[in-house]
């Protein structure tokens, strides 16, 4: 209807003027063509549609202020110094830019302590804001990830259900590490080879490499998200029930 209402008035005004020249039918006929395609395509209606844009496309573009308000999950990582005021001074940064802290799990270091956060942050921010946000809050080595709510599930109750199917299989290791940090699982190689993978854990450690006694070492890769101390002890953990398990006698049958 706006788009009729915009261009009628137009169609005739140009037939008025075109009628009342001396020129021949066909010539007319061309003119008008020409004109009022000219006027209505390029001239009327992208104005007409600049004007009355809050109008004709509301609910698409409260619909795009809905998505750019939407808070977004991150998970976010940073070096902290291990000193009173430390965390306030970057929840306060975060805080400026209207993020919510929704989980912190902090793991010491030598000196200092990797803070690992779950933040739900308004739609319009991306990672380099929240990264500065981080560095300005005194964070050293930050990283941040898009995550989803599984960030927000139980991590013991996790663990433990991991720990359950180990214990049922001590075989399922490699797969059981490899869920319970959402790496993947590096194929096996001979050691001391010029190809073995040299392992790491900490905010720039993308390997981890878990010694085994029945099995010989596993290395599991994460590039897109560095390897916690936390994460390290668990995996070691379980692997210490996986081997206590696989090295168990199996019970002698019960005389009948």
């Amino acid at each position: 209807m706006a788009q009729i209402a915009v261009m009628l008035p137009i169609e005739l005004l140009v037939h008025a003027a075109v009628v009342e020249t001396h020129l021949p039918y066909l010539a007319k006929v061309l003119l008008l063509t020409v004109t009022a395609t000219v006027l209505v395509i390029w001239v009327a209606e992208p104005s007409a549609a600049r004007v009355l844009r809050s109008w004709l496309h509301a609910p698409a573009l409260r619909h795009r202020r809905r998505l750019h308000t939407a808070p977004a999950l991150w998970r976010a990582r940073t070096v902290l110094r291990d000193q009173p005021g430390s965390l306030q001074k970057i929840t306060q940064s975060l805080a400026r830019l209207d993020t919510n802290i929704l989980s912190i799990h902090v793991h010491p270091m030598d000196g200092t302590v990797l803070d690992e956060f779950v933040l739900s942050a308004p739609g319009r921010l991306g990672e380099a804001e929240l990264l500065k946000a981080l560095d300005d809050g005194g964070g050293r080595e930050s990283h941040v990830w898009p995550t989803t709510t599984l960030a927000m599930a139980d991590g013991q109750t996790r663990a433990l259900s991991i720990a359950a199917r180990i214990a049922g299989n001590p075989d399922e290791l490699p797969l059981a590490v490899a869920e319970l940090l959402s790496a993947r699982v590096v194929p096996s190689v001979p050691e001391g080879s010029a190809e073995e993978p040299a392992a790491g854990v900490g905010p720039s450690g993308t390997l981890l490499k878990i010694p085994t006694a029945w099995r010989g070492p596993l290395v599991f890769s994460r590039p897109d998200e560095p390897f916690t101390p936390a994460e390290s002890a668990r995996a070691h953990r379980l692997a210490e029930l996986a081997e206590i398990l696989a090295h168990r006698p199996a019970p002698s049958p019960k005389a009948p």
